[in-house]
């Protein structure tokens, strides 16, 4: 007996340096910190969403497009189609109201024009209304309702311009919206003069990111733009500057200096979001630098001119 149990412990502590020894000459290979584990996930979860609109010769929106008719390059890199979507689908939308001194005479007319917008959408569509002067004010919050918040009726145009920070706030709530198709209707006749916390670059980034689509109605007077006055140059600036909202983020940008297009801008706002294409897909490039990336979306039909974004700001660890 007593043999046998001596024999038992020899065995045992073979065992045990022959793993000893194991774990020496073939350590295990260590698992991914918690972080970059979170990067991989993140890498494959990076769909960019794509508002596409597409006009024929003639201007008209172009229909009964299919995936196959469509072509996407990043940084002239080909990339693959992972969904597409033709139907009329819901959207969401902010409207920015200018409420600044210099608006006095012609914010009636905006709001007027607000309140036809609102008047048009559908029972799946969202829609929110701020103003901005020195403040920024959300005065309706998103709602599929019909009509505007009276509150907005009783605002007063006064004060400065924080443009900027309207925009910012509302790109993150639009950024937190289910919807696939997401734009800003921004009504301005000046340019920003007071902001705090963002910059031009800053919000230009940020919608390209979420992939909103910036629709400017430009209301400065053309005659204020004349002379190398400090007003008439930021003027030149604010102009300059909706103009790049609406072309990087592919919208349209609209020049409406006496207010009289408001009405058939905001017709043809809510027209093209209801005639978009939906496309999504995966960039290939899995590098997450922070980097501005070019896309280009085209036809099979070269007769067809093509809108949407011009690019987007890659995620950075």
């Amino acid at each position: 007996m007593r043999a046998v149990f001596l024999l038992l412990l020899l065995l045992t502590a073979q065992v045990s340096s022959s793993q000893n020894k194991k774990s020496t000459t073939q350590p295990a290979t260590p698992e991914a910190p918690a972080g970059e584990q979170d990067d991989v996930v993140k890498l494959r979860s990076d769909l960019i969403v794509l508002s596409v609109t597409v006009m024929d010769e003639n201007g008209k929106y172009a229909h009964k497009l299919k995936a196959k008719d469509f072509s996407i390059s990043e940084d002239s890199a080909p990339q693959t189609l992972n969904s597409f979507a033709a139907e009329e689908a819901p959207f969401a939308a902010a409207i920015l109201v200018d409420m600044s001194g210099s608006m006095s005479y012609k914010f009636s007319m905006v709001r007027a024009a607000a309140a036809a917008f609102v008047e048009q959408i559908r029972d799946d569509d969202q829609v929110a209304v701020y103003g901005f002067n020195d403040k920024v004010k959300l005065f309706q919050d998103f709602t599929n309702v019909r009509d505007i918040n009276d509150n907005i009726w009783d605002a007063e145009a006064k004060q400065s311009t924080k443009l900027y920070d309207c925009l910012d706030e509302a790109l993150e709530a639009l950024a937190k919206r289910p919807e696939k198709r997401r734009a800003v209707l921004l009504i301005s006749d000046g340019c920003d003069t007071m902001s705090q916390k963002s910059s031009f670059d800053s919000v230009m980034k940020k919608a390209l990111a979420v992939g909103v689509n910036v629709y400017c109605i430009d209301l400065i007077d053309s005659s204020d733009l004349n002379g190398t006055s400090d007003v008439a140059m930021a003027l030149r600036r604010g102009r300059m500057e909706m103009q790049r909202f609406a072309e990087q983020s592919g919208a349209r940008y609209i020049n409406s200096p006496q207010g009289d297009k408001l009405n058939e801008a905001f017709t043809g706002i809510v027209e093209e979001l209801r005639n978009q294409y939906t496309l999504t897909f995966y960039s290939t490039n899995e590098k997450r630098d922070g980097r501005y990336r070019k896309l280009m979306i085209t036809t099979a039909n070269p007769k067809l001119s093509v809108r949407s974004r011009r690019g987007y700001f890659a995620a950075k660890n």
